[in-house]
């Protein structure tokens, strides 16, 4: 989690190379921080050089106070839009920092009060989103001026601007009207560098960012002189204003006497709110950027941002967050801690004091290519794919915030994001608030409905769903043993069915793992109770369970059952519904096919689905002691241990002599009482179709002649056949069609009627 700081030692580890990175990231966050903090003022109708206080304050001060690696803070273009409407209430740029002093002041309350945990609850689909919208908005809003027209300097606003235009407005302009020549063959040939530099090997140790800006001062250079059309000069070039009247002639300090003014406490707590989760939000994003994944400290960051802003607001700067765009390029370019972010401002003040000549010579194509890039990867085609792949709860709202940030605004698109987030988790909840788990008895179908750990009155209305589909003389079981909070209003809700609705309407309700201080009484387990109705059920009912057992698979309805530890507990000891010699060939289980539970069925499986004197033996034993209603002799079609003694019969090359061949013989026997030598010979000689169909009609026969033999050999078996308690069929299972059709056989009393 975010809200907590990472001790990890190599996280910390710090030597020469690190220095060396930090320091070259530092210089290539300079550069694109030094474009944005006047454009963002500029678009803040706020002085150019309040920008560039927001950024040293945010590189020096809040780096220095920071507990991130590699978040970067200065004035951010999602803040502009409030600065321009609280100047306009206040009416003074000197009553606007007196408000932005006293946001500060709130921000460090907020740290203090630990209010970064909020963080955590930033969902990663709206997290993700921020990132790839942010990636959208670099390529849609740098492309101008990778392409010379720089008419708009803001670099970091929104799709829609105020005065109407848009990006896409602003990109054709450009390709058609405004391009610059000499501006776009910098832009496009730093594009070029910047994507092919990476895969040269032994380039790598040298950032492509300063090969791209020490390319464009070149190029700038080399048409200075050259024809007008290609001389990158003016509103191409960044520009930092001269310091004329010294450092104190850029300083504006607030005006305390507005301090009676409502309006700027107003805009004060609108500003720390605003500013705060910004800060939260781009943290959050920062840290899944960073390639070591350390948490950052957010209640730390919030203490950081406030003595920021207090600064800002005491010196003249715009109110500084934690900015996305110069953090993800921080992190792209290398950066190992905070050293680039405090020397990145360390750089802004020298730009201003020591060398603005040189600086002024960059084109500003050079840097909107190093945005461009970034944004690639930000808003790369492998995370929407990614995003897609983990379904529409993820997707969603993925999608939606990222739609929401590039046509309004961060904090707008960000809201958004989390309304439509929390809709799903919402829908998710009302949906799917309990376990519904359906067993198969005897006496009916048992619901099971396992209330989750926490149940709210948000899952109210699913519940009644599901109690107002009870069907009459259904058999419902209410569990809450692994519940350790119900709301009252649910336990209202279970009270009045089970008391009221549920004996007028003829459904049975028990309830199980209620604890004592709701007031509900424990009926036991559904499990248990419906054994005892086993005891009375006839064969042709524990038939007729299958067999629509069997309909579900075949349709593809299977009933929600629980395969957990607690189910095969309960099964220990339970009555099976049928016994079953099945082959072991058949890839699918009994359970499967009848779509029954666990501990259902006594199932024996042996090749062929034969009968031997162990597997006679086991049936017996299920008969005397578990008692089941029904035994089902269970072959199916293709059944290759009988292909495989067919086709030895018929090469006669299976005899008792024949060590490796010893243990199939009991199946070919089985076999040569269903079909002769010559009849084998017959079928193996057949084409593919006829063979198959043969060989479905032997497996039929066999299956036929196991039933009688189960009942002629087995004296337990038969005379639970004569007392009407047993009945014993056989039956087919047809691996293309999905259904097991009843033969006609081995039927006790009065039961012709039942089976087919």
């Amino acid at each position: 989690m975010s809200g907590q700081p990472n001790n990890n030692a190599a996280g910390s580890a710090y030597n020469v190379s690190t220095v060396s990175r930090d320091l070259v990231a530092g210089v290539v966050v300079f550069l694109v921080a030094l474009p944005l903090c006047l454009g963002i003022a500029l678009a803040s109708e706020a002085p150019p050089i309040s920008g560039l206080i927001a950024g040293i304050i945010g590189g020096i001060l809040v780096g220095a106070l920071s507990g991130s690696h590699t978040s970067v803070s200065g004035p951010a273009a999602g803040l502009a839009a409030i600065v321009v409407a609280q100047l306009s209430v206040l009416g003074s740029f000197e009553a606007f920092l007196l408000a932005v002093f006293m946001a500060g002041l709130l921000q460090i309350g907020l740290g203090i009060a630990r209010a970064g945990s909020l963080s955590a609850f930033f969902p990663t689909s709206v997290i993700k989103g921020l990132l790839s919208a942010i990636g959208v908005l670099l390529i849609l809003k740098q492309l101008p001026h990778v392409f010379g027209d720089d008419n708009d300097p803001e670099g970091e606003m929104a799709f829609f601007q105020p005065d109407g235009e848009n990006t896409f407005s602003e990109l054709f302009t450009a390709l058609i009207a405004n391009y610059h020549l000499g501006a776009a063959l910098v832009g496009v040939s730093s594009v070029i560098i910047l994507v092919l530099w990476n895969r040269i090997p032994y380039l790598k140790s040298v950032p492509a960012a300063l090969v791209v800006v020490a390319f464009g001062i070149g190029m700038q250079v080399l048409f200075e002189n050259a024809d007008a059309s290609w001389s990158i000069k003016g509103k191409h070039l960044v520009n930092i204003p001269p310091a004329d009247g010294g450092v104190t002639s850029y300083l504006t300090f607030p005006d305390f006497s507005a301090w009676t003014n409502p309006g700027v406490y107003f805009a004060a707590v609108t500003i720390a709110i605003v500013a705060s989760l910004e800060t939260l939000l781009n943290l959050e994003a920062v840290d899944k950027l960073d390639p070591q994944q350390r948490n950052s400290p957010s209640s730390r960051e919030l203490v950081a941002q406030g003595v920021g802003n207090t600064f800002a607001g005491l010196l003249g700067g715009l109110p500084v967050t934690s900015v996305i765009v110069r953090s993800s390029v921080n992190v792209s370019i290398g950066a190992k801690s905070k050293v680039s972010a405090i020397f990145h401002g360390v750089l802004l003040v020298a730009s201003v004091l020591l060398f603005p000549a040189l600086l002024n010579r960059i084109p500003l194509a050079a840097l909107a290519a190093i945005l461009l890039v970034t944004g690639f990867r930000l808003a790369s085609p492998k995370l929407f794919k990614q995003m897609w792949s983990q379904g529409r709860y993820q997707f969603a709202p993925f999608i939606i915030t990222l739609v929401a940030i590039v046509m309004t605004d961060l904090l707008i698109g960000v809201i958004i994001g989390l309304v439509v987030s929390l809709m799903f988790i919402l829908n998710s909840s009302l949906r799917t608030p309990v376990r519904r788990v359906v067993e198969t008895k005897t006496t009916g179908e048992v619901l099971h409905i396992e209330l989750a750990n926490q149940v709210s009155f948000l899952n109210r209305a699913a519940l009644m769903r599901i109690l107002d589909k009870a069907p009459s003389g259904a058999e419902l079981l209410i569990d809450a043993s692994e519940s350790d909070y119900v709301d009252p209003d649910i336990l209202g809700l279970i009270r009045e069915f089970k008391e009221k609705t549920a004996p007028a309407r003829g459904v049975q309700v028990r309830l199980s793992g209620f604890r004592e201080k709701y007031n509900l009484k424990n009926d036991g387990d559904a499990l248990d109770q419906a054994e005892a109705t086993l005891k009375s059920v006839s064969p042709l009912d524990a038939l007729s369970i299958l067999q629509e057992g069997n309909r579900r698979f075949r349709t593809g309805q299977l009933l929600s059952r629980k395969f957990d530890r607690r189910a095969v507990e309960l099964a220990q000891g339970r009555s099976p519904v049928a016994a079953v010699l099945s082959c072991s060939d058949l890839r699918v289980s009994p359970e499967v096919l009848f779509d029954m539970g666990i501990g259902d069925l006594f199932s024996v499986r042996v090749a062929g689905s034969i009968i031997g004197n162990k597997s006679l033996g086991s049936l017996e034993y299920a008969i005397r002691v578990d008692q089941p209603k029904l035994l089902i002799v269970l072959g199916h079609s293709l059944c290759n241990a009988i292909d495989a003694s067919v086709h030895a019969l018929a090469a006669e090359s299976l005899s008792q002599q024949n060590a490796n061949s010893a243990n199939e013989i009991s199946i070919a026997n089985e076999v040569l009482e269903c079909a002769t030598h010559d009849q084998c010979r017959e079928i193996d000689s057949l084409d593919v179709p006829a063979r198959h169909e043969r060989l479905n009609e032997l497996v039929k026969k066999s299956v036929e002649r196991t039933v009688l033999a189960i009942t002629e050999r087995s004296e337990p078996i038969r005379q639970a056949v004569d007392a009407g308690e047993l009945l014993v069929v056989g039956a087919v299972y047809d691996l293309e069609t999905g259904s097991v059709v009843f033969l006609d056989q081995g039927k006790g009393e009065d039961d012709e009627k039942a089976v087919g």
